[in-house]
């Protein structure tokens, strides 16, 4: 475990972020936490604005009880607001908000109202300021997803196979697609720390085919890279067969099995890392604590395949599986933009 004291290079790392999001003197900006936020992260968030000039305040609201039936992990969809409508009114008038939630309000049912109000949100993932510090701003980063996103928004299909068996088909035909760099400037929009993503929502009834999981992939749900191979059988959306062997596929089965929803077996995002300063080895490097997986998400040329709620398609649930597979290639189009997890250079 590392230890939790405020450093002087942490607080660099903070303001080198968000003076990319363009935080300016005598700025309002509002620091949204939780009773079991990363207490560092939020000092932190709170010195570099005033390093910055700006004048920060909290908002601390209670971590609410889990309603639930199991534990839940990296979801990006904080219930920590409540939808309590002094809070979301204050985020909305404060111009910058700085999320350290501890799922993020990526998802969250508050933040299109949050964002309408006109402030612009960076959600700090709940990974240790050590972790962070590492996933400075980038503009060729910027480039690059800005170009991707772009290439995704106008695509028709993406294809996904691999040496392990996968053989996924996406109708990305009205699909919604979002690409994260890692910081926000623009009034209305949210992004999140680390970045490097860039995700479609598929329309329903448009993923079918086969995904293979495969040993070293990742489970962000339980923070744990797989020992054994897990068979995904997708049929207009939905996880109809799970196939393998051990304690991955064990544990897979009976998390989806008890939310008791069917969308809980249901395709939220496709999508790929782009980031070459994350690390795929980073989730061995840190106690679960210390770490919420999002340097994972964004680690260039992985498939970033998740399930759960896609609003897109009309499908609402809390259950949610983040899964970077690795050794994937990716063609969207006539265009390999990931051949055997690599990132081919394609974007600039």
């Amino acid at each position: 475990m590392l230890t939790d004291r405020i450093e002087g290079k942490w607080i660099d790392a903070f303001c080198e972020i968000f003076a990319s999001c363009a935080v300016k003197q005598g700025d309002t900006a509002a620091i949204l936490s939780e009773t079991q936020s990363r207490a560092l992260n939020v000092e932190l968030a709170e010195l570099a604005l005033l390093r910055l000039g700006a004048r920060p305040f909290h908002i601390v609201v209670p971590t609410p009880r889990n309603r639930h039936p199991v534990p839940v992990r990296s979801t990006g969809a904080s219930e920590a607001i409540g939808r309590l409508e002094p809070v979301v009114s204050a985020l909305g008038r404060s111009g910058f908000v700085v999320d350290c939630t501890l799922e993020g309000l990526m998802h969250a049912p508050e933040t299109p109202e949050i964002l309408r109000g006109g402030a612009r949100i960076l959600a700090i993932s709940n990974e240790h300021p050590e972790a962070l510090e590492r996933m400075r701003p980038d503009p060729a980063l910027e480039r690059r997803v800005r170009a991707a996103t772009k290439m995704l928004r106008g695509a028709r299909r993406m294809a996904v196979t691999s040496a392990a068996g996968t053989e996924l088909d996406v109708d990305m035909a009205g699909a919604t697609t979002a690409g994260v760099w890692g910081w926000t400037d623009r009034a209305g929009t949210l992004a999140h720390w680390p970045g490097g993503v860039v995700a479609s929502f598929p329309k329903s009834g448009t993923v079918n085919g086969t995904l293979v999981l495969d040993c070293g992939d990742v489970n962000l749900t339980f923070k744990r890279y797989l020992q054994s191979p897990i068979r995904l059988t997708l049929e207009k959306d939905y996880i109809t067969h799970i196939e393998g062997e051990g304690a991955d596929c064990e544990m897979m089965r009976g998390y989806l099995a008890a939310w008791n929803d069917r969308d809980a077996y249901a395709v939220s995002h496709v999508g790929f890392g782009m980031n070459p300063m994350a690390r795929y080895e980073a989730l061995a490097m840190y106690d679960q604590r210390d770490t919420n997986g999002t340097e994972i998400r964004a680690v260039a040329g992985n498939f970033l395949f998740s399930t759960g709620a896609n609003e897109f398609a009309g499908r609402y649930t809390a259950g949610h599986f983040d899964i970077p597979v690795m050794k994937t290639t990716i063609t969207v189009d006539n265009t390999v933009v990931v051949r055997e997890g690599v990132l081919q250079d394609v974007f600039g």
